[in-house]
């Protein structure tokens, strides 16, 4: 079986947070000033983690109306 989406996204968190905090990246980021950011990139997965939630989860009120 593969991996849930979520698990992937946390694992792209994470490996942000890696990217982020290694030394060779701190000496690029002191001249590197690109369009789209790091930054950009865990907000991207952090919204795409909320749709997951989201479609995940139950409506009760849905499940109540089809009950009855």
């Amino acid at each position: 079986m593969s991996q849930s989406l979520t698990s992937l996204i946390q694992e792209a968190q994470q490996a942000i947070l890696q990217i982020r905090n290694h030394p060779d990246y701190k000496q690029i980021a002191l001249n590197y000033s690109p369009d789209l950011t790091l930054g950009d990139a865990t907000t991207a997965l952090t919204y795409l983690q909320w749709e997951v939630e989201e479609r995940t989860t139950i409506d009760v009120a849905k499940l109540e109306a089809f009950s009855q």
